[in-house]
């Protein structure tokens, strides 16, 4: 499945979708970031912000900005009692579905405690273009040292990059992130309609989106060039959220880290590719045999896949042994060991 031709578009109108939560102290460098991006020729721009049961500055300040923005800006409020993203961000977005109107175009979210980088338009223009759905790299601005979280980033980097030379797609940007994070995202209208929005999620609504549309065949490209820097808080928004997690890792630290064994993560990353090459022609027999099952049920699947990634993605199963979760000073070095051996065979 593919929504949209890869090519890039110079008129591309797009919504940027941004649900604030009591954010008066943050939101006056956010939307001077607004204020500062680059603007690709005869491109147009609607900011659209919801402002969830704000009890602070944020209305007036807001409201402020409208009156002197170079850009559209559309502002409504909501009510609720608690702290909700995937509920604050699906609002957010159906402000910039109603902005853009039939004629669509490209919908793009993130967080009023964020600045995206000057350039943010112009890299989601040139991505979209070879996507469905663009996951821009997420950079920390403060300035204190969290080398606990540093070192579970840097893990999961390297991972992603693994993944890539393992199971390359010919979308994927040059240099790559391992981020899924609601602080960076851009989408066609089109494909949000199709995976029917975000979930109504308390956290964890940006990773499911991503997950839901790589099922669904399209396109996600990882595109490190997207940049936005946003805040390490440790005091969030929505309940079991980042800030909920980086506040268990001061308090208990690396060693009580769990991830993923990459042996695992690798097992699911080859037998991708293995059904990638599959798909085009149906030769289901060596992946049911590598992953157990019967080409019959594998061409069950297929039937229902759009293309050879939502087959990826929906028939490879967890590994042999299971997902097992090992201490992260153990996973560093295994994926290490990994790299290299990938490495030296792709030379």
């Amino acid at each position: 499945m593919s929504i949209a031709a890869a090519s890039t578009d110079p008129s591309l109108r797009f919504a940027i979708c941004v649900p604030a939560r009591n954010e008066a102290a943050r939101l006056p460098r956010f939307l001077d970031a607004i204020e500062r991006l680059a603007v690709p020729p005869r491109a147009t721009v609607v900011l659209c912000l919801l402002l969830d049961s704000c009890s602070d500055d944020s209305g007036r300040i807001a409201a402020g900005y409208a009156g002197r923005s170079r850009h559209s800006v559309r502002i409504a409020t909501a009510r609720s009692t608690t702290a909700n993203a995937g509920i604050a961000r699906r609002a957010a977005m159906a402000l910039g579905v109603a902005a853009l109107g039939r004629a669509g175009g490209v919908l793009m979210t993130t967080d009023a405690d964020s600045q995206p980088r000057a350039d943010w338009l112009h890299a989601t223009m040139a991505a979209i273009g070879m996507a469905d759905l663009v996951a821009g790299d997420v950079i920390r601005t403060d300035h204190e040292q969290h080398h606990a979280q540093d070192s579970i980033e840097q893990y999961y980097a390297q991972l992603y990059a693994l993944r890539r030379l393992i199971d390359p797609l010919a979308w994927e940007a040059p240099a790559t992130h391992h981020h899924a994070s609601g602080a960076n995202l851009a989408i066609r209208s089109e494909a949000y309609a199709a995976l029917g929005g975000f979930a109504l999620l308390a956290s964890g609504e940006d990773a499911r989106l991503v997950d839901d549309a790589a099922r669904l065949g399209l396109r996600v490209r990882r595109d490190a060039a997207s940049v936005v820097h946003t805040s390490a808080r440790r005091i969030g928004r929505a309940q079991g959220g980042l800030a909920t997690a980086l506040h268990m890792l001061d308090r208990m630290g690396l060693d009580a880290v769990r991830v993923t064994h990459p042996l695992d993560q690798v097992w699911q990353y080859r037998h991708h590719a293995l059904a990638r090459h599959s798909f085009p022609n149906s030769d289901f027999v060596a992946l049911a045999d590598a992953i157990r099952l019967t080409p019959d049920h594998l061409r069950g699947v297929a039937r229902d896949c759009p293309n050879a990634e939502a087959f990826a993605m929906r028939v490879v199963p967890e590994a042999p042994g299971g997902m097992r979760q090992v201490p992260l000073a153990m996973a560093e070095d295994t994926l290490r060991a990994l790299t290299h051996t990938v490495s030296v065979k792709a030379a």
